[in-house]
């Protein structure tokens, strides 16, 4: 078991709603260790393999939603795409 460098507090993954605090010098039941993905938190600097795991799927970016033609454009981006509501007929003139 990886030991800790710092005080932590994580969520219990066994029990929802728990947190559970973590002091330094403390040996991380493997349990726990996914829930401690902050590097300084460890005694070595280095990530257990749970660790690494969990911080691996939390910096993996979120899929987009089904349907979504515009691909990866900023929602800025595809809004200019359009005109903005009247704009047409500001374009035209009333003359």
């Amino acid at each position: 078991m990886a030991k800790l460098a710092k005080t932590v507090f994580v969520a219990d993954p066994d029990r929802s709603g728990v947190t559970v605090r973590l002091d330094a010098g403390q040996e991380v039941p493997e349990h726990l260790e996914a829930a401690v993905t902050n590097e300084d938190a460890w005694e070595d600097g280095k990530l257990p393999t749970p660790a690494k795991k969990a911080a691996e799927e939390q910096s993996k970016p979120a899929p987009s939603p089904a349907g979504d033609d515009e691909g990866d454009k900023p929602a800025a981006k595809r809004a200019a795409n359009r005109p903005a509501r009247g704009r047409k007929s500001a374009d035209e003139g009333d003359s």
